[in-house]
């Protein structure tokens, strides 16, 4: 084919894609271009490495998505950034979520990140805090007054049939070994990495009280405005699908992921705990159900339940029906 006639069909095909109409252009950058700002309950940790490693691994501009995070102080700041207006999609926990749906707030729950139950209470052992009713006039530690800490305290607390008022609520940061070392606390709520890192700066030995004993319910979820979920789905649909393969390298790869710490997570100086940080959370990223139906998959039944739980103790006063929150509908189909 000579010079002529391959510059003459590239002309061509130029004025039939300047041709194309205005609605398929559109259309067609729809498809490659998408911001989602996610309103975090941490700063950069380990934990969510999956996330912070979109410079490196591209997950989320393979989907056409421009990823942004914004960072919080536990689920209900998360929710707030996104109520507000600062994000587009909060990662919270289950009581926060519990308790803005309780004020009425138009939220939809579209991905499960963590189906398992990873909060705990932990005393030093000199302490003899056993047992949920050893907590009565304690002070405990959150990391903050809006976080899942705090709302698991007080499943945790129920059990014994304490309230809020019967121990002293010391808002500790996510750091919270300090202060229990140290003596400014009796005992600290956090979860089984925050632990992890307690127990290799020298925490000693330590009681603890887990938190799925009791109420197993996800740990954190993907929550939306119902009008960003009704506005979005294929945005969204994008965005899941980039999450759940970043989740599902982070599984395949932990090595990888723990190296990749090091430089973007601020907790991330330790290649060795940065490892068995990463480990705990891929543990928690999967579940019976995500085995069957894929990463993320939302259990409808164990989140009404959890609900049903969080009226019953008196941490919400409206029942919820939870079949009209949970979305499935926009994960990507299992592999």
């Amino acid at each position: 084919m000579d010079h002529f006639t391959l510059r003459r069909r590239a002309l061509l095909a130029s004025a039939a894609l300047m041709a194309a109409p205005a609605v398929l252009r559109r259309a067609q950058a729809a498809e490659v271009a998408g911001k989602i700002t996610v309103a975090g309950w941490s700063k950069p940790i380990t934990e969510i490495t999956n996330l912070l490693v979109e410079p490196d691994k591209g997950f989320f501009k393979a989907a056409g998505v421009d990823l942004a995070y914004v960072p919080g102080a536990g689920g209900g700041d998360a929710l707030r950034n996104v109520l507000s207006g600062q994000a587009d999609v909060a990662f919270t926990d289950p009581g926060a979520l519990f308790a803005a749906l309780d004020k009425g707030e138009k939220l939809r729950a579209i991905y499960d990140i963590y189906p398992q139950n990873v909060f705990n209470v932990v005393s030093l052992k000199s302490a003899s805090i056993k047992r949920p009713s050893d907590l009565k006039g304690k002070r405990i530690g959150v990391y903050s007054l809006s976080s899942g800490t705090r709302q698991n305290l007080l499943v945790l607390l129920n059990q014994a049939g304490l309230k809020e008022s019967d121990v002293t609520i010391v808002v500790t940061g996510l750091l919270n070994f300090a202060p229990l070392m140290q003596g400014q606390v009796d005992a600290t709520a956090a979860t089984d990495t925050g632990l992890l890192v307690g127990r290799r700066k020298g925490i000693g030995e330590v009681d603890v009280m887990a938190v799925r004993d009791h109420l197993n319910v996800s740990s954190d979820l993907f929550v939306v405005r119902d009008k960003f979920y009704q506005d979005n789905k294929p945005l969204l649909r994008r965005f899941l699908k980039a999450y759940r393969d970043s989740a599902a390298w982070m599984i395949a790869n932990p090595d990888e992921a723990a190296g990749l710490a090091m430089k973007v997570a601020i907790d991330g100086t330790d290649r060795a705990t940065n490892l068995e940080i990463i480990r705990l959370r891929n543990a928690s990223a999967v579940s019976p159900l995500t085995e069957k139906h894929g990463l993320g998959t939302l259990d409808v039944g164990t989140l009404q339940k959890a609900a049903d739980a969080y009226r019953e103790l008196g941490l919400i006063s409206q029942p919820l029906r939870m079949s009209d929150v949970v979305a499935n509908d926009l994960l990507p189909p299992s592999a």
